[in-house]
């Protein structure tokens, strides 16, 4: 089992190449507790994986501190050519994909989903209502099969998983270190992220 406090020997990334249309702006720009959401995801990833990416438009590079921009290679392909970009570009033989719109990510849960990952191709959690594919570890062995389906145009990140090994982290697994499961919420309405700056000020963050 990885420590809960020590680098795991994959990589991360922060998929910030959406386009936020319900939120009507950047969601990678929007600010909790003096950070933005891009930030906050950066911050997270450091503190678990050994390098650190983030894929999206150029203009990120300002917010990456440091971290390595990489233009989505599939442009206009969505989330699936953003995970293909990130396990072309990573050195791990692994990464730790997250969406940067995820404001309450725990690295404890992260790191608890790449020590499930061995032996696996693509590990996610899994709840009653659904999994969670931008909040997943991906093995660059997934690479051939995502690129297949590119190709064929179907962008449907799951579809591919019938053809690599899947583990699935469950409800159960995920609540013993987040109660809550707030690691996996994403602000994708005005709504919501007025209810996450609620939470912070609760925690009095």
């Amino acid at each position: 089992m990885i420590e809960q406090t020590q680098r795991v020997a994959a990589a991360g990334a922060v998929l910030a190449g959406g386009r936020s249309r319900r939120m009507g702006q950047d969601k990678a720009l929007l600010r909790l507790a003096g950070r933005t959401l891009l930030e906050r995801a950066l911050d997270t990833l450091r503190s678990v994986a050994q390098e650190v990416l983030v894929i999206g438009p150029p203009e990120r590079a300002a917010l990456a501190g440091g971290a390595r921009l990489v233009p989505d290679a599939f442009p206009g392909t969505g989330p699936l050519g953003a995970i293909a970009t990130a396990l072309q570009a990573i050195q791990s033989d692994r990464a730790v994909l997250v969406a940067c719109d995820m404001p309450f990510l725990s690295a404890p849960l992260l790191r608890y989903l790449v020590a499930c990952s061995e032996g696996y191709d693509v590990t996610l959690p899994r709840t009653a209502a659904h999994t969670e594919q931008l909040h997943a570890v991906y093995h660059r062995a997934c690479l051939p099969a995502i690129l297949e389906q590119l190709a064929a145009g179907d962008l449907k990140i799951d579809r591919f998983f019938a053809k690599v090994r899947v583990r699935y982290v469950d409800e159960t697994e995920l609540r013993a270190i987040d109660p809550d499961l707030r690691s996996l919420w994403n602000l994708n309405t005005p709504e919501d992220w007025a209810n996450a700056r609620r939470i912070l000020a609760d925690r009095g963050r």
